[in-house]
């Protein structure tokens, strides 16, 4: 009686776990099937948000006297713009009657916020991409895009095409302002200067207006150790340097020239973007904190993102909006881990290290 208690037991405890288990695959597919029918569109209204930010600490240091005539200066606020977008509106339909091609202007303007926080690979352009794709079908004369870069910049053909797409808004007659935060370097900066006006915070990095390259060379070691490496090609600068072959010093110059080249490209990019620098003054691979960089017309005013949103509040409507790649499970898992990893690292690295106080 006791062994088929305990068999009873252990039968439930395995029912119990099949079923966890069963539950949690259902769980996992039902999940990976809502992911496939919902869009990875997010857009969120900035107005809306800075008002209930607003709204709720009006609540509570306002006495009630003080909250009602906030409330009644409010609405006022929204019925005067609501009557002149109807003005416009209406402007807008008596052109088009008298058929004499006029547009009328946009009484309240839209600004689409966008972010641009960039690996070494740019791998983010293709995100990029959809939401410049996305602002350009609905974006109208008198509009904005704000992109808030940060990045310390990476390989030349990803920066380049991020650049080019925001070269796409221009070319479409859309207004681009960027703003940097904390860092725009390098590639960033190759993306920030294609903007008709650049933000900067005082103590942003901005610049590095210059070109790297970092090749090591285990030749001699291998030699060391009797090991023959064969690299066989066609092309006299099919590879100029190698990892594993020996670097010739004609090959070295060529690879030289190559980055001289590339430095050219991206002194004469900055130059068509913002003929206002001084190049010999920039280019030099240098960065500078905002405020310095605005004394060298890298940028055109010292000011955060929060603070240029804040500013626009009141005339125009703003949106955030953000396409985010779908991912698998196992690439949402990976993730987590990885953040937890380097997030660890960074805490032995910040404990080991004294950093220089302001």
């Amino acid at each position: 009686m006791e062994h088929l208690i305990e068999f009873g037991v252990f039968f439930g405890k395995v029912v119990v776990v099949f079923v966890f288990i069963a539950g949690l695959a259902i769980l996992l597919v039902a999940l990976a099937a809502r992911n496939k029918l919902k869009p990875d569109f997010q857009i969120d209204d900035i107005n809306a948000k800075l008002d209930d930010l607003g709204d709720m600490l009006s609540g509570v240091v306002l006495d009630k006297k003080a909250l009602k005539e906030l409330e009644k200066k409010n609405k006022e606020k929204d019925a005067a713009k609501k009557a002149a977008e109807k003005a416009a509106e209406k402007a807008a339909e008596e052109a088009a009657d008298k058929g004499d091609g006029k547009v009328a202007a946009v009484v309240t303007p839209q600004i689409f916020v966008l972010r641009f926080e960039g690996d070494v690979e740019a791998s983010q352009v293709e995100q990029l991409r959809d939401e410049i794709t996305a602002v350009l079908t609905v974006a109208k004369a008198g509009d904005e895009v704000l992109v808030v870069i940060e990045s310390p910049g990476g390989t030349v053909h990803g920066y380049g095409l991020a650049a080019a797409q925001l070269l796409r808004l221009k070319k479409a007659g859309v207004r681009v302002v960027a703003s940097v935060d904390k860092v725009a370097a390098s590639g960033g900066y190759m993306m920030a200067c294609t903007a008709d006006k650049i933000l900067s915070a005082p103590f942003a990095i901005i610049g590095s207006i210059g070109v790297i390259a970092q090749v090591p060379n285990f030749n001699r070691l291998l030699k060391k150790y009797d090991v023959d490496y064969e690299e066989i090609s066609a092309g006299e600068y099919k590879r100029t340097v190698s990892v594993l072959g020996e670097i010739t010093e004609k090959g070295r110059a060529k690879f030289r020239e190559q980055i001289e080249d590339t430095h050219t490209l991206f002194k004469d990019f900055v130059l068509q973007n913002r003929p206002q620098v001084q190049l010999s003054n920039v280019a030099t691979g240098e960065y500078w904190f905002g405020v310095r960089a605005k004394e060298l017309n890298l940028v055109d005013e010292l000011m955060t993102s929060d603070e240029y949103l804040m500013s626009r509040h009141e005339t125009a409507r703003m949106f955030s909006l953000k396409i985010e790649p779908k991912k698998t499970f196992a690439e949402k898992i990976s993730e987590v881990m990885s953040r937890a990893a380097v997030s660890a690292f960074t805490k032995i690295v910040e404990r080991a290290q004294t950093p220089p106080k302001l």
